[in-house]
């Protein structure tokens, strides 16, 4: 058990004298975090299911770093005593960040101040490299969808009709993608309301940058418009223009905007269908079932494209 640690953990990062180490407090698709408290404060302590790619975690420690040092609001990444970002401590890799308290996710956070954070986050991001990690640029494709709602349908899982009957609309919609890159800059890429959080004191936070990377500003700009928009025109317009006034990059012009909103869309719903296909218990089953749900009820479709281009435009 990790909590076994404590004393280990907060001296390979040099947190000082523990005081309490409790959790899991929360788990994500990927790890869980631990609160470790000590007499120098608080800090998150994050684990990984599997082991992790210590260079992808060394670049996306750099880049979270950079854009603290720009001012935008996030939890800071912790180095060991000895620099590295990583640590085995019990034979479980771990890495640490400052803790802040956040409230429960929220998609309708005032659209202004979602905006203004993108804007900040865009202006001070630097020049990135393709290709793209496909994660954010592929269609699952009709064969893809075909042969996903054809084991569902045969593992008897309750909503293998409810997909196979938005097939088509997901299909119009993945024909507007346009995986051809433009300028590309780091970005978070991850930025639902998950991971971006109001807090206590009235700002708002962005959480968990493992996902950070290379992506068209315009790309992001449309996943918060539409995460944070709840399809109210209004809101849409609201989050759009104030991000343009705060000095944001991007603008909202065309179909092909929407490509990472459209692929992450597609390989979230892809990804928890084949988990719940694997699941073992009950309650895998219903987590990974309501994990899909949350796109089937709200899907992204070329009308919703659309209506956004109608409500941003001019």
């Amino acid at each position: 058990m990790l909590g076994s640690h404590a004393a280990e953990t907060a001296a390979r990062f040099g947190l000082g004298e523990v005081t309490s180490f409790a959790g899991p407090v929360a788990r994500g698709r990927v790890g869980e975090i631990w609160r470790l408290d000590t007499g120098r404060g608080s800090y998150a302590v994050k684990t990984w299911r599997e082991r992790p790619d210590v260079a992808e975690v060394d670049a996306d420690t750099a880049l979270q770093e950079h854009f603290l040092g720009a001012g935008v609001p996030m939890p800071a990444p912790v180095r060991t005593t000895d620099g590295a970002v990583l640590a085995e401590v019990g034979g479980v890799p771990l890495r640490v960040h400052t803790w802040v308290d956040v409230l429960p996710e929220d998609r309708g956070l005032d659209p202004a101040a979602v905006g203004g954070l993108l804007a900040l986050l865009h202006r001070s991001a630097p020049p990135a490299s393709g290709p793209v990690d496909p994660w954010f640029t592929e269609p699952v494709g009709a064969a893809g969808w075909s042969e996903l709602v054809a084991a569902l349908g045969s593992a008897g899982a309750p909503f293998a009709a409810r997909l196979g009957a938005l097939v088509p609309s997901l299909l119009d919609a993945e024909a507007l993608m346009d995986d051809r890159p433009r300028e590309l800059v780091a970005c978070h890429r991850d930025l639902w309301a998950d991971n971006l959080r109001a807090t206590p004191a009235g700002g708002l936070m962005a959480l968990d940058w493992e996902n950070a990377g290379a992506a068209e500003p315009a790309q992001e700009l449309a996943q918060l418009v539409l995460e944070f928009g709840r399809g109210d025109p209004a809101r849409w317009r609201a989050l759009h223009a104030v991000y343009v006034g705060a000095g944001g990059p991007a603008r909202l012009r065309e179909p092909r905007d929407f490509t990472l909103l459209l692929a992450v869309q597609g390989q979230i719903v892809r990804v928890g269908c084949r988990r719940w296909l694997a699941a073992t218990t009950d309650d895998d089953r219903a987590d990974n079932e309501a994990w899909v749900a949350e796109f089937l009820d709200e899907p992204f479709t070329r009308d919703t494209v659309t209506a956004v281009l109608d409500a941003v435009d001019g």
